[in-house]
């Protein structure tokens, strides 16, 4: 193997190394155990009976076995907003529209049950999440990795074949660009998953106050599903954003982490 071979063949398990650390948290998220067929069917019939209590407890037992997919994530969804759960119903589909993002039934229930917590449309998020969120983790990591194998068969490319010319250079740019573009969007969508740290309101009114005691002033009143983002904890208390009058504490059991 000649020296340019070598440094390609370094550079390349370099560039692996770095765009494979976030896949262990997109595989344990993204490709979830299909949930058992006897007890999912059974939480279904619940459902349909209108035994929503017991419909939630069927899919529950199946996530504490560790199993999940979309399709238990969106029913439970389904069945705690029924319950008149709407955090719960919110936290559900969230979950489920993390693992399939571009499903249509998820995203419309979601928007539904958003609209009936906030009393019109739910504030947009921001350009850059809306396009991380296109794509599973998995998926990121996969166009990172088709990206990084482009760039390196166009860099053996020129060393082997056409040589350090104008065209060849122009080829192997576009391909380190499109890389580090894609690796770095691969790493902010996971970030949004493993680092942003999100949680929705499930008490029927929460009171924010403006420090995290109970006899601190209180700043708002937050309705059962409100989602918040956490910025600091102190006991049982929980520095949250996103609220109407801007950063304040609630307590812990009036929230529910998004998973």
């Amino acid at each position: 193997m000649n020296t340019g071979l070598c440094h390609t063949f370094l550079l390349w398990v370099w560039l692996t190394a770095f765009a494979g650390l976030p896949m262990p948290a997109a595989v344990a998220l993204a490709q979830p155990a299909e949930a058992p067929d006897t007890t999912f069917d059974a939480a279904n019939r619940l459902f349909e009976q209108g035994k929503y209590f017991e419909a939630v407890a069927g899919f529950e037992s199946i996530l504490r076995s560790g199993r999940a997919s979309p399709a238990l994530y969106f029913n439970l969804g389904n069945a705690y907003f029924k319950l008149g759960e709407a955090g719960r119903a919110i936290a559900a589909y969230r979950v489920a529209a993390r693992m399939a993002p571009r499903d249509p039934d998820i995203a419309a229930n979601l928007e539904f049950v958003r609209r009936s917590v906030s009393g019109g449309a739910p504030p947009r998020p921001g350009v850059l999440t809306r396009l991380v969120t296109r794509l599973t983790l998995d998926e990121w990591a996969v166009l990172t990795a088709a990206s990084l194998w482009l760039w390196m068969g166009a860099l053996i490319w020129q060393q082997q074949v056409t040589g350090p010319g104008p065209a060849s250079r122009r080829l192997v740019l576009f391909g380190a660009i499109a890389t580090v573009l894609i690796g770095t969007l691969l790493a902010i969508a996971w970030a949004e998953v493993n680092w942003q740290r999100s949680v929705v309101v499930i008490a029927k009114e929460a009171i924010l106050r403006h420090g995290p005691l109970d006899e601190s002033p209180s700043l708002q009143t937050l309705r059962n599903g409100q989602e918040l983002r956490v910025r600091d904890e102190k006991d049982d208390w929980l520095l949250v954003s996103g609220a109407a009058r801007g950063p304040g504490w609630i307590k812990r059991d009036q929230v529910l982490a998004i998973r």
